[in-house]
């Protein structure tokens, strides 16, 4: 869930949206959704993609005191491109390529190419998230137990 403060404007509010839902894509899947796409995709590395760690942190029952919970491998990557736009991608893992592809969309997303990135690579990955959140939920609901009590002869 977002989080809209009152001095982020919808611009923000749409590019933390995108690059969410980039970093959660699966392995390769943004790079193969742009890959047919005829975007111009001339870019310089502002920041080759390069591996760290990040601290999470946590909250007891998701309301107590933050907490440092632990340390999370991710990949970060920038990308200038010829007309000037920035990117940058941030992807949990060891996965380059992924965080390269993810700032070079974010850049992209921020000139006229936007429509068609929104259409053909932002859609298919928010309906595969959509499909895996479902999948999760369906396994998960197999495995509810109900519990009831039965009324016994001497508790009347």
């Amino acid at each position: 869930m977002l989080d809209q403060t009152s001095d982020e404007t919808p611009e923000t509010v749409a590019r933390k949206a995108w690059l969410s839902l980039l970093a959660t894509a699966a392995e390769g899947r943004a790079a193969k959704l742009l890959e047919p796409l005829s975007v111009p995709a001339d870019f310089a590395l502002l920041r080759a993609a390069e591996i760290g760690s990040v601290m999470v942190r946590g909250r007891a029952g998701g309301t107590g005191a933050p907490f440092n919970l632990g340390e999370v491998t991710v990949t970060r990557c920038s990308v200038k491109l010829a007309t000037g736009e920035t990117g940058h991608g941030y992807i949990q893992g060891r996965r380059k390529e992924d965080a390269q592809t993810a700032a070079l969309i974010d850049a992209l997303m921020q000139t006229s190419a936007a429509t068609t990135l929104q259409t053909e690579v932002l859609e298919p990955l928010k309906r595969e998230q959509h499909d895996r959140a479902q999948s999760r939920a369906a396994k998960a609901a197999a495995t509810k137990v109900e519990f009831f009590t039965m009324v016994r002869g001497e508790d009347q």
